[in-house]
């Protein structure tokens, strides 16, 4: 098989939502070996969303995690803890095919993260020599093909942010946003009302602002209600954080107490 062949579906999350196709994302937080990459993909998911702003993960573990997943044909994200471009492209170098960036309110900010990430001419991420995504070859134009390959994901969690989401999503190399509807509901005086019309109006905004500019449309923090993620994909939604490691033991061992709680003794 050639190197270009190679690199044609280098991001298995990305081809789908370029296709239109749902992404169904895993969210990691507790696990801390390879082995999650795997078991994500043979649960089904598309994706797995390795989480550096809420948990105690170092980078090196991100970075093992996100290079399991190049080998299983998953799809690594990361979210880093805020805006540092050095912890940005250190992630992308490592072997993520994309970096999720919390708390961006302004085009400034993505842009400035979109820099981090994206090679010339759409941004300045440096070069380190061969890239662990393409085994370690020298292929031709190979700044381009990880420029199309990585997913530079920002997050809107505030009323500004969401004010702002036009013009955050006209800024180019800018991938895909995502509501942060946990964080967005406290800011704006609902917490946990997913459903409240404020959070409502806010997902027509965000998503007329994809469609307007070809940006990709994330969501985290919704889950639980199968009508409103429906009513959510219907405002262009197309990637979908389902959940995280933590919360699927949790549900899982309390299912299986639950059950062993309920069997009479004798």
């Amino acid at each position: 098989m050639s190197d270009v062949q190679d690199t044609t579906a280098l991001n298995p999350a990305k081809a789908r939502l370029e296709a239109g196709e749902l992404v169904l994302c895993l969210g990691v937080r507790l696990a801390r070996t390879v082995d999650i990459a795997r078991m994500a993909k043979t649960a089904g998911f598309d994706a797995i969303f390795i989480d550096m702003e809420h948990s105690s993960m170092p980078l090196e573990t991100a970075v093992q995690i996100s290079v399991a997943a190049l080998d299983v044909g998953i799809t690594a994200v990361v979210r880093i803890p805020g805006h540092l471009p050095n912890e940005a492209s250190r992630i992308v170098d490592g072997g993520a095919l994309g970096v999720v960036v919390p708390h961006v309110d302004t085009p400034e900010q993505a842009k400035m993260m979109v820099d981090a990430c994206k090679f010339p001419p759409l941004g300045h991420r440096s070069t380190g020599g061969p890239s662990v995504h393409l085994n370690f070859r020298r292929v031709p134009g190979a700044g381009q093909i990880l420029n199309d390959a990585t997913l530079v994901t920002v997050m809107l969690e505030t009323p500004e942010a969401i004010a702002n989401a036009d013009a955050i999503a006209a800024v180019e190399g800018v991938d895909m946003i995502m509501i942060g509807t946990n964080d967005l509901s406290t800011e704006m005086g609902c917490p946990g009302q997913h459903d409240h019309d404020k959070i409502r109006a806010a997902y027509k905004t965000v998503g007329e602002a994809c469609r307007k500019h070809g940006t990709h449309f994330a969501m985290g923090g919704v889950r639980d209600n199968p009508d409103l993620v429906s009513d959510y994909i219907g405002c262009g939604v197309r990637f979908i954080l389902a959940g995280s490691d933590s919360s699927l033991i949790i549900a899982g061992a309390r299912r299986e107490a639950e059950a062993l709680r309920a069997i009479p003794m004798s």
